[in-house]
């Protein structure tokens, strides 16, 4: 048993050396581009290797595209998106141990199907170019192509400006805007029987066309004005609109609003306008076929602005150069006015005196003053004029110059321990500085035993108190400043009393006062007069007395005198050294007492019957008046108040001489009245004053009584009144008619009692019924008297009225 299998075992082996056989599943194949195939070769024996072989005789080695998977019998070749140079012949070769070689073959067919290579859709074009689109198709063997539009085959015969290029594209000549629409491009192999298409959109694209309503505008700075431009665009696709200005592109801000509306147009506004605002701006549409651009332009206006002009500072006499520099768009005049006067000056003028001069350009004015005068000190006003506005303003001039003296009192007098003021008082710019000298000595601030110094602006006041002659003299007054330097000699004099007044006149003589008046002395002694002194006496008197007058006025009025007297009068001037020397004597007599003037009289009706005589005093002839005599009658104007007149008698009111008025009463109405006033003094009586007066017609007692009554007090009583009536009137119809508001009352009240009380118990109890009614004022008072009417009925039907004066 053992023995047989071995011998079969020596069998096969010997059997599998001799028999090496090679096989390929496959032995052709077509395979188009793109696709992956593999292969098995399968070795029958025992071989060392198995390798492949590609068309080109080369030993295959794995790669990205070729992959090897070998086993001891088998080996298995994958060809990954085959492309056209893998075509050919593949050999599977085996190698057994001894080196025999047994090999088998395939035959790979590869051909290109048909593929669109990136065919674009949509395919652009710009409007008027020549286009081409492109339709990239390939197969093995070559294609044939045919474009159609709109479902028509593209030939040359219909379509002129169409043509299919050997490269199987679509050319168009001159493509517009109609040629829009989809393409076909259809490729068949007539062989295979494939056939496939694509279809191609064609977009004409149309460059941008702009244009502007108006390239124009005009604004004014600074007033927040506001512009708008406007820029309408076309073409395909739509273009994108930008604003651009000085080559930056404008984005929106406060400043800049865009706004983008239907039917391509585009609007910029520009916000609150200022002068750097002006200038191009542009307008520019882009797309897909190119681009345009539109300019607008902007002028902007811009009120004239001083930008320049400084105060400035002169020395008299020299040249003064004063600079205004405006701006503006237009660019403004420029002229100049002085405040003082008013006077103006423009570019070119030139004064009558030749001192001012304007010379201006480019927004720039130069106002130049020769020889400076204290009368150019003060503002000058610079002014910019255009036709969008003005500008104004102002500067000073400020002129220095050396000091100069204000006062030319220069002499001062002062007597021994009298101490005197002397004033230096300078005008100067810049402030001058101010020394006092006496003998060419200077007195310090301090000052000395009799002199003081007091400073303050542009002024030096000297006080001197001379102690004895040697203080009197010249004093020297320096001031002193940048400028230059001045001097001004005061000369401090003794004083002396001022010499006598003369021309001495009495005047409005009466008995009790005299008017005096004089003229002023010739020297009032070098210091002013205080006052004057008149003094009076009587004649053959030896006291004087004495009146002053008021301040250094020179008249003064002389009371209490005598009268029928006669008096010496003299006058003298004071001031501050003394007085002076007495005028000549005058003399004047007073006027005798006499009897005094008719009295003024006005008159004023009084109260009732009453007149009232107002009297006003004349001369009182040098007494005082004692009384007034006040005599009064009744007058008439007929025949009838004449024989009357003849018949009355005079009627007489002494009032005291103090008294300013007379009441006369009681008087008659309706009756004219005549007066006769005379005025009493210790002398007599003066001449009588005649006066006339009528009183008026007895007031009505009516209208008295309703005059003192007011609109709603005299309604009120008129109500009261009617009220009453009505009342009354009601209380006959209850009695009489039986009928009326209190029988309706009464019956109502009745009527809870039995019915057979009867008509007769009704009535007896309506007699039985009495009634008070109070009358009442408006305010609430009770007319006439607060009494209370009382009605009764009696049973006779009669009617008693009494007042109730219980309330009393």
């Amino acid at each position: 048993m053992m023995l047989t299998l071995v011998h079969l075992l020596g069998l096969l082996v010997c059997g599998c050396q001799a028999a090496l056989q090679v096989s390929i599943s496959l032995n052709k194949v077509e395979l188009s581009v793109g696709e992956s195939k593999f292969f098995i070769c399968t070795a029958i024996g025992e071989p060392v290797r198995l390798e492949w072989y590609n068309p080109q005789g080369e030993r295959i080695l794995p790669s990205k595209r070729m992959a090897l998977h070998t086993e001891t019998s088998r080996s298995r070749l994958i060809i990954y998106n085959a492309i056209i140079e893998d075509a050919g012949i593949y050999r599977c070769q085996a190698v057994d141990g001894v080196g025999h070689t047994v090999e088998a073959s395939v035959v790979l067919e590869i051909y290109q199907r048909l593929t669109f290579r990136d065919v674009q859709s949509p395919q652009e074009f710009r409007h008027g170019e020549t286009a081409e689109v492109v339709c990239d198709v390939i197969s093995s063997p070559v294609p044939v192509v045919v474009w159609y539009y709109q479902d028509k085959e593209i030939t040359e015969e219909h379509h002129s400006r169409l043509q299919v290029l050997p490269n199987n594209n679509l050319q168009i000549h001159q493509v517009t805007k109609a040629d829009e629409g989809v393409y076909r491009c259809e490729a068949s192999v007539e062989a295979r029987g494939e056939i496939d298409f694509v279809d191609i959109a064609v977009v004409v694209n149309v460059p941008p066309v702009l244009s502007v309503f108006q390239q124009s505008f005009n604004a004014t700075a600074d007033y927040q004005e506001s512009v708008t431009f406007t820029c309408m665009t076309s073409g395909s696709p739509d273009p994108q609109v930008s604003w651009h200005r000085k080559g930056q592109q404008l984005e929106p801000s406060e400043q800049y609003i865009i706004i983008r509306l239907d039917g391509g147009r585009s609007m910029l506004t520009v916000r609150n306008i200022r002068q750097a605002d002006g200038g191009s701006y542009t307008c520019k549409a882009t797309n897909k076929a190119g681009s345009q651009e539109r300019e607008v332009f902007l002028k902007v206006f811009v009120q004239p602005h001083i930008t320049q002009l400084k105060n400035v500072t002169a020395v008299e006499g020299s040249a003064a150069m004063i600079s205004c520099v405006a701006e503006g768009e237009p660019l403004p005049d420029i002229s100049w006015r002085r405040a003082g006067d008013g006077q103006t000056f423009v570019d070119g003028d030139k004064s009558r005196d030749g001192r001012f001069e304007v010379r201006g350009r480019h927004g720039k004015s130069v106002l130049t003053i020769s020889g400076v005068k204290l009368l150019d000190l003060g503002r000058f006003d610079c002014e910019a004029l255009s036709r969008i506005g003005g500008h104004q303003k102002s500067m000073f001039l400020d002129i220095e110059y050396t000091p100069k003296f204000l006062n030319n009192h220069t002499i001062h007098y002062s007597w021994e321990g009298n101490p005197v003021n002397i004033s230096c008082d300078v005008m100067s710019n810049p402030p001058a500085t101010m020394l006092w000298r006496r003998e060419r000595l200077t007195i310090s601030a301090e000052g000395t035993a009799n002199t003081r110094v007091h400073s303050a602006s542009g002024k030096s006041v000297l006080e001197v108190t001379p102690m004895s002659d040697r203080d009197f003299g010249r004093y020297n007054c320096t001031a002193r400043n940048n400028i230059g330097v001045r001097y001004q000699e005061f000369i401090l004099a003794q004083a002396d009393v001022p010499s006598n007044p003369y021309s001495v006149r009495l005047s409005a003589v009466s008995q009790r006062l005299v008017t005096v008046t004089f003229m002023k002395p010739d020297s009032h002694g070098g210091v002013p007069i205080s006052y004057y002194l008149v003094q009076y006496k009587e004649a053959g008197s030896q006291e004087w007395r004495d009146v002053r007058s008021h301040s250094i006025q020179t008249t003064v009025v002389l009371t209490g005198l005598e009268p029928n007297t006669t008096y010496e009068v003299r006058v003298a001037a004071v001031n501050g050294k003394g007085q002076g020397e007495f005028s000549h004597k005058e003399n004047f007599q007073t006027i005798p007492i006499r009897e005094p003037s008719p009295p003024a009289v006005h008159g004023q009706r009084g109260m009732g019957k009453a007149y009232r005589l107002g009297l006003v005093k004349q001369d009182d002839g040098g007494m005082p008046i004692v009384e007034y005599i006040v005599k009064y009658k009744t007058g008439g104007n007929d025949a009838k108040e004449a024989k009357m007149d003849k018949e009355e008698q005079w009627m007489t009111k002494l009032v005291p001489g103090a008294n300013d008025f007379a009441m006369l009463q009681p008087l008659q109405w309706n009756t004219r009245y005549e007066v006769e006033i005379t005025a009493r003094n210790v002398k007599g009586l003066s001449e009588p004053t005649f006066y006339q007066f009528f009183m008026p017609q007895k007031p009505d007692i009516t209208e008295s009584l309703f005059s003192g009554l007011g609109l709603g007090a005299v309604v009120g009583l008129c109500l009261g009144a009617l009220l009453l009536l009505l009342v009354l009137v009601d209380i006959s119809c209850f009695f009489l008619r039986r009928c009326g508001l209190l029988m309706c009352i009464t019956r109502t009240l009745c009527s809870k009692k039995t019915a057979t009380s009867g008509k007769g118990k009704e009535i007896e109890e309506g007699k039985a019924a009495y009634l008070k009614l109070p009358l009442k004022e408006e305010n609430g008072k009770e007319s006439l008297k607060p009494d209370t009417i009382e009605i009764k009925v009696h049973g006779d039907n009669s009617i008693h009225t009494k007042v109730d004066d219980s309330k009393e």
